[in-house]
């Protein structure tokens, strides 16, 4: 894309155009290394923007009822005046590469609401139950004028703490009888919320749910207290019944304008771009180290002798990588 395409595409997502949206994040999610100078120069014709908007993270046990509760509170902020904007990360397949990217199709109201805006993605083998690209995705989505944006993780359990670093507030879904109360004595996952959820609180699990919120609310006060101050609260819903959800958005809002008071939502920007910068390098020294011709040739030669037991791995990388600090070919094409 030229100079001028590119400006011409960051107009549109800045008018709120949800197609070039679309493609904005798509340019964004490619591999291409002939698209890298124009990732960057997307990203950097929508930079500076005020921060205006919110960033919540949700992550939880596959099951707990993400994307149920994500299409309720979205609708429930809507009502609130704003405009949400949902990322869904979905795992890629080991094997294929592939995703299911099902997400959307159980956000069933909001993915046709027109104050909306349902992205599915893969993680692309990345870790932490987020996309390699969520971060600028975000950013887009800012850009197109949604200043709520909800982050749907994998859901993979206690190693989802990727999202704790590119959001303002992390919300944490659990179930009673599923275990989640045993666990959420552990420390991991349960340090990086700022609200727990107990999801599922209809019927004749509301009784439960009340005796499962007195155990974690114990549990949580044997945790050190967030950077803000404070320890999350655990509340009670139903997604599925819509009870509940009017009560967690309160709360959301309430927190971030108490963390904007207190400086709190200055400084976790600051920890996230200050992130985003760390990540960045990773990625690239990674993408670099994987397209250097003469690492490609010379980690083939190392692995015959890594399979055959005649270096040890740690030996192999450690040479590897001196190999690549002194300088290999140009990548490849």
């Amino acid at each position: 894309m030229t100079n001028g395409a590119i400006k011409a595409l960051a107009d549109q997502v800045r008018n709120g155009d949800r197609g070039a949206l679309a493609r904005a994040i798509t340019l964004l999610e490619s591999d291409a290394a002939d698209q890298v100078l124009e990732r960057q120069a997307l990203l950097e014709a929508v930079l500076p923007q005020p921060e205006t908007g919110i960033r919540y993270g949700i992550t939880g046990i596959p099951g707990s009822g993400k994307s149920t509760l994500i299409d309720a509170l979205g609708l429930q902020l809507i009502g609130l005046g704003h405009r949400v904007a949902v990322l869904a990360v979905d795992p890629s397949s080991t094997r294929s590469g592939g995703s299911i990217l099902g997400d959307k199709t159980r956000m069933n109201r909001l993915a046709v609401h027109d104050a909306a805006f349902v992205r599915p993605s893969p993680t692309g083998g990345a870790l932490g139950g987020v996309a390699r690209r969520t971060r600028e995705a975000m950013v887009l989505c800012e850009a197109a004028g949604y200043d709520r944006v909800l982050i749907e993780t994998v859901g993979v359990g206690q190693n989802e703490l990727a999202v704790e670093r590119m959001t303002d507030l992390n919300i944490l879904l659990m179930l009673t009888g599923a275990g989640d109360e045993l666990q959420g004595i552990k420390r991991g996952i349960m340090e990086s919320a700022d609200v727990v959820v107990l999801n599922k609180c209809d019927g004749e699990n509301r009784r439960a749910c009340e005796r499962t919120r007195g155990d974690l609310q114990h549990a949580l006060q044997l945790l050190p207290a967030r950077a803000n101050g404070r320890r999350p609260e655990v509340l009670l819903c139903s997604a599925m019944e819509g009870t509940g959800i009017a009560e967690l958005a309160d709360h959301l809002e309430r927190s971030i304008a108490q963390d904007r008071s207190n400086g709190a939502f200055a400084e976790r920007r600051q920890a996230q771009w200050s992130d985003w910068l760390d990540g960045a390098i990773a990625d690239a020294l990674s993408t670099e180290f994987a397209r250097d011709a003469r690492i490609l040739q010379a980690k083939e030669e190392y692995r015959a002798q890594v399979t055959k037991g005649h270096v040890s791995p740690a030996r192999a990388a450690a040479e590897l990588i001196a190999l690549f600090r002194k300088g290999g070919a140009p990548p490849r094409e």
